[in-house]
């Protein structure tokens, strides 16, 4: 599987005929900077873990240029459709679709879920999630996107169940687990992730600037800490 991280909480996965974007703010995003475009070139799918700007970024544009299948929460997803987006597959916590290639799941995250119209009046999109994306392909990894969401012992549940061997972990706190948090959900919670990427840093000023921390929170653990180069891909 090749992998892409484009800054904050969106990645490009392309194994098989897939390929996949989670979370797409590229437009926008100031630790990106690229080209939307090229980024989400040849997209099949779009997958979100909720509802807020930062994480739906690109996902109308991307799903209106290239036919990407839109999966999410029911709510977020009838919400895009009124966008014009057509080619939706929406599901639910705990649920699980077949997209071809792979299988979604969509697991439990503690954090909001929502976005302001133009008007300003809020708009509630469905319950945050994780995300577990699992290749048919017994080669291939199992990945476990966590979403943005706070520590909690049930990702030992997740862990069972799915048996991930890469995850993106969200360590920039304020709005998600900060570094010692995220490093306790890999260490304690997910025996089975050989590879964590940190992610949800460095974009704006309120989060923090690295993932120094959340490296030196690993030290020790069975898992290897990969923090990749926005917009260079790596294999996993």
């Amino acid at each position: 599987m090749k992998i892409t991280w484009f800054g904050h909480s969106a990645f490009r996965l392309e194994f098989g005929t897939s390929v996949v974007m989670i979370d797409p703010f590229l437009t926008g995003n100031p630790s990106f900077g690229g080209d939307a475009e090229a980024a989400s070139a040849g997209a099949t799918h779009v997958l979100l873990t909720h509802g807020h700007g930062d994480h739906i970024g690109d996902t109308v544009a991307i799903c209106k240029r290239t036919g990407a299948k839109l999966v999410t929460n029911f709510d977020l997803a009838m919400y895009l459709a009124r966008q014009g987006l057509t080619a939706l597959d929406p599901m639910n916590t705990g649920g699980t679709t077949d997209q071809g290639d792979f299988t979604v799941s969509l697991t439990p995250a503690l954090h909001s879920s929502g976005e302001l119209d133009a008007n300003g009046v809020s708009h509630a999109l469905g319950l945050p999630n994780g995300i577990v994306v699992s290749p048919k392909d017994k080669a291939e990894p199992v990945v476990y996107h966590l979403g943005d969401t706070d520590l909690f012992s049930d990702m030992a549940l997740i862990d069972e169940m799915y048996r991930p061997s890469v995850a993106m972990v969200c360590c920039g706190d304020r709005f998600t687990m900060g570094p010692r948090g995220a490093a306790m959900a890999v260490k304690r919670f997910l025996p089975s992730v050989r590879v964590a990427i940190p992610c949800h840093y460095a974009t704006f000023g309120m989060l923090l600037p690295d993932a120094t921390g959340f490296v030196r929170e690993m030290e020790g653990a069975n898992a290897r800490v990969l923090v990749p180069e926005i917009g260079k891909a790596f294999t996993a």
